[in-house]
This record gives structure tokens, C-alpha cells and sequence, in this order.
């Protein structure tokens, strides 16, 4: 059965295919109202956020750099280096359980809200394609015309601005990685200088003009894991974008219901119209909804031209809209959030603790010498020295066994990097040793300090014999 309506969508299928599977392209209306003004400013606060950080500079360095080749973080003015798999781990664990959380209690906020995919396609790239194409129905009808001199232009301006604006933001990506400064340096020169990054760089534009230029709501249909999430963490107490089928059913035009006994949808479609993946909220929550608040703005319109109240389409949840009492927060969140805290408190513990100078022994492949006709025994080690942090450090190291002598190569031994390498030897009397071993206590000293930063314990070894 044809439909009355070109956004009656059909319900086996997704707005974004037809009946042959090939793909419909969406041009979503632009809305005007109390949330489309809320999410416009966030929007630019996001935006001048990501294209003015790398700029920051906290003590000589960019606020946030992410150093791969040194394998340096530097964020506001801290460095850390090396760092060290299990704060990778507790980071990323952290962050998938806030997400989780905030899920659970919110729905998918974060991508209409926040998410970059929809930060930069709602705040730029549609404005840029409403700039050189027209309205929504102006692009609508260029884009089912024929290929005339008007819609190749058209078309060949919009694509120019999304690449200027698309190597804008890969550049900017970049600096996170390289430094601003440097960045520009780089970029002042012939490709040929720095091909690597230049490919790079080249391979990242792309990447967002194709993104946020043709692919769009595809990828958060079809490509985003978190949609796929969502499904898992929410309940009917998490708030979503909804609408209230009880106060707007049955819909004008309804067949066997007269006008006195319809609801307040009057099937204008308006929010199927302004939806960025093209789906209609009256059929319930669905994996395709963003929670962009686009609706909201055009049901809240309509119902304003109606003189009827706000709120037919709003943040509400399933409990709320059977008529129960939501609840602000559940147990499934409340453990969300509890294992976030715990994972981000061990991250905390496991930063500082690698914050400090860390110490390795590692014994020569010769256990001990007997050196001096047997009236001293040598035991050689590789000591590996490392740290997180971009700190300086004068070491001297002490035994607190008298009839120890410890030795360097160079006394006192300067760390100025996230590691190295020093060969440490043990001079001990025979005598020393209980049973062929013996643990002593090795301090070491920061003479730019006065303090000790660390202590180790190390076994000795011999023959007695």
C-alpha cells in the first residue's frame, strides 16, 4: 500500500533504505527552539575547546601532548613517560564504565550531545551544505534533478568548503600529536620533508570528508558500537527522548475517529522531517535515535501553533510515561558507577605509585667473582632506572652494610630521561654471606634534593666455600 505521506516510513524497514536496499539520503529540515539553542552553544563551547587546546601552553609544552614516538603524555604541564600498560587498561575500564553509567540514567546523550560526529555535522557541515545548496527541500529537489550547470556548481562549492574545513580539523588532530608550533613549522615545507606525516595527515582528511560529508547517519546506524550498547545498559528507568502515545493517540485522521476524540499528534511529520537519522520517535525508543532533541524543538513548535502544551515528545522514561515513579537512580547504574570509582581510584594509586623513581636489579649471567685470592667476592648487576614523570635526578647510592662497597661508573649518576641503564657492583667480604646469600638494604640518595627517593632490596651471593 502506497503511503499518504512521503515520511510515513515504511516499518520493515530503515528510513535510509529503500525497497531494493539501496540507500535513501537524508536532508534533515533545520528547527528552531529552547534545545537547538541549548545544544548550539555547547556545540561551539566543544569545538573552540578542540581547535584552541593544542594552542594552551602550561610550562613551555601544549596543555595536552600526546608524544608516540618518545612514548610521552604531557597533560597541563605534567609529563609522563612510558607509561605503563595497567594505567592504559584502568583508563580505558574507567571510561567504558562512566559511559555505561551514564547510559544507564541518560540514554544516549553523548551522542547527541557531545559525540564529534554529530558536533561537526550539526554545527558546520549541514550549516556549510544549507550555504551552498539551499534549504532542506531546495536540496531535496537538487538532489533527485538532473546533473545542470546550477547543481555542479552547487555541489563542486559545497565539497570545497567540507575538504577546507575537513583539513582544518586533521590538522588539528595532528597537533594533539606533534605540538602546534612544530606542527606549523612542518606544514610551512615541502611535503617531501615530512611525507610520513604529510600521508598522514592527507589519510585523516579523507577520512572526516567522507565521514561527515557522505557517510553521516550511517555510521551511527550501522558503524557505532554505542548504539549496539545502549540496548544492554538501559531499563525503563533511563531517561530518553520520548513521545507520550497517551496524550497524543489516536493521531488526526485516524479512520473511525472523529476530530473530538483524536489526540494531540496531528501527523505533520515535522519530527520525522527534522530527525538526522530519519526515524519517527512515535514508534518508541530505537537504536537509530542520537537523542539530538530535534523533535522536541518541532513537536514543541507545532503544539505552540495549536495552543496546546509543550511535552508531546519529551525527555521522559517508560516508567513515567506507564505512569509510574522514576527512579533517579537504580541499582544497575549505582554498580556502573561504583566499579568507575573503584577503577579510577586504583588508576589514581597505580599514577602515583609510578610517579616515583622505580628500580631494577638485574643480575649478571656470572653470579659472583672471587676476586683478591678469595678475600672478596664481586657480585655485578644491571640496574635499570626508570620513571613517568619529566623530573631530573643526581643519584648516589648507599648500603647500609658497612663491609659493602657499592660502585658506579660515574658517582653521582644523573637521570634526566624516562630511562637508563646503569652496571652497579658489589664488593663484599666472604664472610658476609649466610648460607651463600645475604639481603642487604640499597638507599638511594638525590643530591638535587637532599632526600632519598627510593629504597631497594637486593640479595648477594657467593660461595663460602
Amino acid at each position: 500500500m502506497k503511503s499518504k505521506n512521503v515520511f510515513d516510513l515504511d516499518p520493515e524497514r530503515l528510513a535510509t533504505t529503500d525497497e531494493h536496499g539501496h540507500r535513501v539520503y537524508l536532508f534533515p529540515e533545520d528547527v528552531r527552539g529552547a534545545w537547538k539553542a541549548r545544544r548550539t552553544v555547547l556545540y561551539w563551547l566543544l569545538i573552540l575547546f578542540y581547535l584552541t587546546l593544542p594552542w594552551i601552553y602550561v610550562g613551555g609544552r601544549p596543555a595536552l601532548l600526546i608524544d608516540l614516538g618518545r612514548a610521552e603524555l604531557t597533560f597541563f604541564g605534567t609529563t609522563f613517560r612510558g607509561v605503563e600498560p595497567v594505567l592504559l587498561f584502568l583508563f580505558v575500564a574507567s571510561g567504558l564504565f562512566f559511559i555505561a553509567c551514564l547510559t544507564s540514567l541518560y540514554g544516549r546523550v553523548w551522542c547527541g550531545w557531545a559525540c564529534p560526529q554529530t558536533v561537526f555535522i550539526q554545527n558546520i557541515f549541514l550549516r556549510l551544505e544549507a550555504l551552498a545548496e539551499g534549504s532542506a527541500r531546495k536540496r531535496r529537489e537538487l538532489a533527485s534533478g538532473p546533473w545542470t550547470a546550477n547543481r555542479v556548481l552547487r555541489k563542486a562549492l559545497k565539497w570545497f568548503l567540507f575538504t577546507v574545513v575537513s583539513l582544518h580539523i586533521a590538522h588539528t588532530f595532528l597537533g594533539y600529536f606533534v605540538g602546534p608550533r612544530e606542527l606549523l613549522r612542518i606544514s610551512m615545507g615541502p611535503p617531501s620533508e615530512n611525507l610520513t606525516l604529510f600521508i598522514l595527515t592527507m589519510t585523516a582528511t579523507a577520512v572526516i570528508l567522507l565521514d561527515f560529508g557522505w557517510f553521516r547517519e550511517q555510521f551511527c546506524i550501522i558503524a557505532c558500537p554505542y548504539g549496539r550498547m545502549q540496548s544492554v545498559v538501559m531499563d525503563e528507568n533511563s531517561l530518553v527522548i520520548s513521545y507520550d502515545p497517551k496524550r497524543g493517540e489516536p493521531r488526526r485522521g485516524t479512520p473511525g475517529i472523529l476530530r473530538s476524540g483524536e489526540g494531540d499528534c496531528i501527523n505533520c511529520f515535522n519530527c520525522v522531517k527534522v530527525c538526522p537519522t530519519g526515524i519517527d520517535i512515535r514508534r518508541g525508543t530505537q537504536l537509530e535515535c542520537i537523542a539530538c532533541t530535534q523533535c522536541i524543538d518541532a513537536c514543541d513548535e507545532i503544539m505552540a501553533k495549536l495552543n496546546k502544551p509543550p511535552g508531546l515528545i519529551r525527555y521522559s522514561s517508560e516508567s513515567e510515561l506507564s505512569g509510574k515513579v522514576r527512579k533517579p537512580l537504580t541499582v544497575r547504574s549505582a554498580v556502573y558507577l561504583a566499579t568507575a570509582l573503584l577503577l579510577v581510584g586504583a588508576f589514581a594509586y597505580f599514577l602515583r605509585s609510578t610517579g616515583d623513581l622505580q628500580l631494577i636489579f638485574l643480575r649478571n649471567k656470572v653470579p659472583f667473582q672471587i676476586t683478591e685470592a678469595g678475600r672478596t667476592v664481586v657480585n655485578q648487576f644491571t640496574l635499570k632506572l626508570s620513571q613517568q614523570g619529566a623530573r631530573a635526578y643526581s643519584l648516589r647510592f648507599r648500603v647500609r652494610e658497612g663491609s659493602v662497597r657499592l660502585q658506579t661508573p660515574t658517582t653521582p649518576t644523573s637521570v634526566t630521561g624516562p630511562e637508563k641503564k646503569v652496571v652497579v657492583l658489589f664488593k663484599f667480604p666472604p664472610e658476609l654471606l649466610i648460607g651463600g646469600s645475604r639481603k642487604i638494604l640499597v638507599e638511594v640518595h638525590d643530591d638535587l634534593t637532599d632526600a632519598v627517593v627510593a629504597e631497594k632490596e637486593v640479595v648477594l651471593v657467593g660461595n663460602t666455600h
